[in-house]
């Protein structure tokens, strides 16, 4: 029986009313979503405007980094999310302003939205994209976004004064690969290319995993192979690509196939030598994504060298990085100290961006940890040409102050140690037998596994 035709009338007066609060209030945010995107479209053109009156064209790229640096810190986001909000939001208002009004009176979706302007954004006459959009709306009323998408771009095609083949040949040049961080120690590995070169690689590769899942014969212990189809296709993509040679790329001597890749990981010393299973904090991959110590033990292994953090075992905070060539200490200090990026809410990794001295150089700035920071190249840009200042206030934070004097401090990210809450244990006590130890990072290791541990490991204590 349907529960639901058993009800009473004050409840399915009741569900009525919800239903039209939820009608009503979801109207209001598209509206506000649309207010929002013409927000920052007004910005972008406000920042286009400077430009233009004082520094020309040529400074319209530092204006608008400047002019999105600045919402970013009240938005409490990355200066490159905001410039990518920006210009998708010029977009939408400046080329599709019935498709932006639509939203504003909560006709369609944000989803809605982005579906039009992603099928017709190709489309560079004005004419063509107002009866494009006027067509595609109809449809956008009364379609969800997912139905919508194939029938705009099926309208789109019928206003491209250029050929699918042509378009094409203009497309592949945005072809790229991409990685993603993911939860409990994974990430993802995106490729856009050629939809037949795509989806050749997908079918091999399917082959190649059920061809794969009827020879493999059980284990030593006569366990079976029990990996999904979806497990043997990411296995063998990942051993293809960390193995394979580029046949169609490599010099005659195999200059590219030599390539191996490098990964900087951080370990806690208790981690590197517990035991399976124990309870430690697990390691990082270059400070962004952790991974399981079994991961961690194997790659230290076969490491040829490793960077020694010495962090304080009561704050955790970094106290030194040592290792055998001195005059490169410095710099490696302060990769493990910043991380990343020290401009407010950027996490571009630390390895690629420059040390930048807080105070010049050039101006008395000393070349010492207290006065430097790493900084990617588009904020070290934004640091030397805009009216962005930074200021060291110790013990790793900065302090920036924006054109408009609004100040954000940035702190140098956690380490990935373990601390100890007694401020004065034992002499020689090892870590796991200190007393005071928090169940939070309590590191688990038994006396076996401390004893056994090699003396190299064992320095940092």
């Amino acid at each position: 029986m349907n529960e639901i035709a058993m009800a009473s009338d004050g409840q399915l007066g009741s569900l009525d009313a919800i239903v039209s609060s939820l009608e009503a209030v979801e109207q209001t945010l598209q509206g506000v979503l649309a207010a929002r995107d013409g927000l920052l479209a007004l910005a972008s053109r406000v920042a286009l405007s400077i430009a233009e009156e004082n520094g020309g064209v040529e400074a319209s790229d530092i204006t608008l980094r400047n002019v999105a640096a600045e919402l970013a810190g009240v938005l409490r986001v990355s200066d490159r999310t905001v410039q990518r909000r920006m210009a998708d939001a010029d977009l939408v208002v400046s080329w599709f302003p019935q498709v932006w009004a639509a939203q504003g009176a909560g006709r369609i979706s944000a989803g809605h939205t982005r579906v039009i302007v992603d099928a017709g954004s190709h489309l560079q006459d004005p004419d063509a994209r107002a009866a494009y959009a006027g067509r595609v709306l109809e449809f956008a009323v009364e379609e969800s976004p997912n139905r919508l998408r194939p029938i705009a771009q099926r309208i789109a095609e019928q206003y491209q004064p250029r050929s699918l083949g042509q378009r094409h040949q203009d497309a592949r040049a945005t072809r790229t690969v991409w990685a993603k961080d993911a939860d409990d120690g994974m990430a993802e590995l995106g490729i856009l290319g050629p939809a037949v070169l795509v989806h050749g690689v997908y079918e091999r590769l399917t082959g190649m995993a059920k061809t794969n899942e009827k020879l493999v014969e059980p284990d030593a212990a006569g366990e079976p192979d029990e990996r999904t189809l979806g497990q043997r296709r990411a296995d063998i993509a990942l051993d293809l690509l960390l193995t394979g040679a580029p046949a169609g790329h490599d010099t005659d001597d195999g200059l590219l196939a030599a390539i191996v890749p490098q990964v900087s990981i951080t370990v806690p010393v208790a981690t590197l030598i517990g035991a399976e299973g124990v309870d430690t904090p697990p390691a990082e991959l270059d400070g962004r994504a952790p991974i399981d110590p079994g991961t961690a033990r194997r790659l230290a292994g076969a490491a040829s060298g490793w960077d020694r953090v010495l962090t304080d075992p009561i704050t955790g905070a970094m106290l030194a990085v040592d290792r055998y060539r001195p005059t490169a200490a410095m710099r490696r200090h302060l990769k493990a100290r910043d991380q990343r990026c020290r401009f407010p809410g950027c996490g571009m990794p630390a390895r690629n961006s420059d040390l930048d001295h807080t105070l010049d150089a050039a101006l008395g700035g000393a070349t010492e940890e207290d006065n430097l920071e790493d900084l990617c190249r588009r904020h070290h840009i934004l640091k030397h040409h805009t009216p962005w200042q930074v200021e060291q206030l110790g013990g790793g934070l900065l302090e920036w102050t924006s054109p408009l004097g609004r100040t954000y401090i940035d702190r140098p990210p956690p380490q990935n140690t373990i601390t100890f809450t007694d401020t004065d244990p034992p002499p020689g006590a090892p870590p796991w037998d200190r007393p005071g130890i928090t169940s939070r990072n309590r590191p688990g290791i038994t006396p076996d596994a401390w004893a056994n541990a090699p003396a190299e490991l064992l320095a940092p204590f």
